[in-house]
């Protein structure tokens, strides 16, 4: 069973992994142009905030909202099924990384803002910081996780 504790370490486990996405994709953007950190960022499919403008501090916080509500979920998953091996934690996170970049990348074709939907090298970068994001996810919370069992 979770604890808040385990919340709390869940939560900080997606604080850090988006905010390892945001920098990674951010250092794409401004050395190669292709607008990923603006796709990660990107509100413009969401009909209500879509009217709204909104700075870049504001929209980072609604990215690394998302992923520590991503985070929490994973944990309540791995939990749940039971899974204590650093091995398949790590690999169920990127697995549902990778999907989630891939649900996530046709939002481009929704905004002007963003690379084209049939940008090669956009699409690359982008599943790319979602391998890095999801790796990053499940190796802090397969560390919490575990550290959490031996104390038991």
């Amino acid at each position: 069973m979770l604890n808040e504790r385990l919340i709390r370490k869940a939560s900080l486990s997606g604080l850090i992994a988006g905010m390892i996405l945001a920098v990674f994709l951010k250092m794409v953007e401004q050395t190669t142009h292709y607008k990923v950190y603006t796709l990660l960022l990107n509100v413009d499919y969401i009909p209500i905030l879509k009217r709204y403008t909104f700075s870049e501090f504001v929209e980072v916080a609604f990215h690394l909202i998302i992923s520590i509500g991503l985070s929490v979920c994973l944990y309540f998953a791995i939990s749940y099924m039971n899974i204590t091996s650093h091995k398949r934690i790590i690999s169920l996170c990127v697995s549902v990384c990778i999907i989630i970049g891939l649900i996530l990348f046709p939002t481009t074709a929704l905004s002007d803002r963003t690379p084209s939907i049939t940008s090669m090298p956009a699409f690359s970068y982008w599943l790319a910081g979602h391998v890095v994001y999801g790796y990053t996810l499940g190796f802090l919370v397969a560390r919490w996780k575990t550290r959490h069992l031996n104390r038991k």
